[in-house]
């Protein structure tokens, strides 16, 4: 195998262990609400969660194929490597790519162990966009697509980040109020019963859709580095292997339950109850689902957030812990300039090196940094059996205490 050829192995692996660390980041955007309702069993919600992300990955490319055309340039019109760019026998591309793919895992492994639901995706854009400056300079991002449209990393990434938790988060509510509106003088156990088999159904909506968007991402990033290697060029397709090998390791990610997480968006932001579950969850499916069929690369993290907080405000005398949503926002605002950084630093210690010493050193310190904030979450370890443990700071809030017969 050439050198070009084993940088690219080293590319496609570290591009599948972000889409593994995808899954398991993820999993509470689908199933928080359900594991902390009782809706779903834990493991049972993960396997379930698992499962369908695999069947979503496979209906569609749409996002897949921003990644690969709305983010960053090193392909020319014609879908083949830049002619300017191939010194160096293709290194610097595939190096652009890595260091990105690395910006992207640090950023999902540290906002992992800090239990905060940052978005997957725009940390890989950020890592992508920082090697990308760093080695091509800024016209090297795709900002703005060709100018005649709202495209690139504007209007298919920022412009999503911004109003996806908005409109989830107004969705959310008004289906929430209308709920409790609706089923005002029914005895709770009633109402709350009937909702938890709603919420299986809409937390599998949300996996599914999850599965179209996210795992797509890493679909899109694979082809990237593909065509950079001059092993692809059609812009406009994704090769099977990549769509199987990326749908089987968000899966497996999923199944293994992002738990600290997971426990964060479940017991964090408000005290949830099954009609709440089931108005977020299908907010947040609705609009993941419209905006993989448009292309965006949305953060579903953002989205899932957003409901959650929408069922809060929308359920009358619920208490929103707004502390706890504050962090989470001033995560979202940091995830891309942080993820930015790491990849740039990268991209330079690679390119510094050089060849295939640079492309293993980078994959190198990427374990290291990775095997460091696993010892460190065994310090205080979260899984299925205390996720749905009482908030730490719930003495703090009073505590919403609805009559039976409401």
């Amino acid at each position: 195998m050439t050198e070009t050829g084993v940088i690219l192995a080293l590319v496609i692996v570290t591009a599948l262990a972000f889409d593994f660390t995808n899954g398991f980041h993820d999993t509470a955007n689908a199933m928080a609400t359900s594991i902390a309702t009782k809706a779903l069993r834990p493991k049972t919600a993960v396997a379930l969660s698992g499962v369908l992300n695999l069947i979503g990955a496979f209906l569609s490319v749409e996002v897949a194929l921003t990644v690969t055309n709305a983010v960053v340039k090193i392909q020319d019109k014609a879908g083949a490597p830049r002619a300017e760019l191939l010194g160096n026998g293709g290194f610097d591309l595939l190096l652009i790519v890595l260091a990105g793919l690395v910006g992207g895992i640090v950023w999902n492994l540290l906002t992992w162990l800090l239990g905060l639901p940052s978005s997957s995706s725009h940390a890989l854009f950020g890592g992508l966009v920082g090697a990308t400056i760093a080695g091509l300079g800024f016209s090297g991002v795709n900002w703005n697509g060709d100018g005649s449209k709202l495209d690139g990393v504007v209007g298919k990434v920022l412009l999503p980040a911004v109003m996806s938790p908005v409109i989830a988060c107004v969705v959310a509510a008004a289906g929430t109020w209308l709920v409790y509106k609706v089923t005002t003088g029914v005895a709770r156990r009633f109402t709350d019963n009937g909702f938890r088999w709603g919420q299986i159904g809409s937390a599998s909506l949300v996996s599914l859709a999850h599965g179209t968007n996210d795992a797509q991402k890493t679909m899109g990033v694979i082809t990237l580095a593909l065509i950079a290697a001059g092993d692809w060029t059609d812009t406009k397709a994704v090769p099977f292997w990549v769509k199987a090998a990326c749908a089987l390791a968000i899966a497996m990610g999923t199944y293994l339950g992002g738990w600290r997480i997971i426990r964060t968006l479940g017991k964090g932001l408000v005290e949830i109850a099954p009609p709440q579950g089931m108005a977020a969850e299908t907010s947040s499916a609705a609009v993941i689902l419209a905006s993989s069929h448009l292309g965006f690369a949305l953060s579903t993290t953002h989205v899932a957030t957003g409901s959650i907080l929408g069922s809060g405000v929308g359920k009358p005398g619920a208490q929103v812990r707004w502390k706890v949503a504050g962090r989470m926002i001033a995560a979202w605002f940091i995830t891309l300039p942080a993820a930015a950084v790491v990849g740039a630093v990268m991209w330079w210690i690679g390119h510094m090196i050089g060849g295939l010493a640079g492309a293993l050193a980078v994959f190198v310190l990427l374990l290291g940094l990775a095997g460091y904030m696993w010892l460190r979450s065994r310090r205080t370890p979260v899984d299925h059996s205390n996720v749905n443990d009482e908030w730490q700071d719930a003495p703090a809030v009073e505590k919403q205490r609805v009559p039976e017969g409401v």
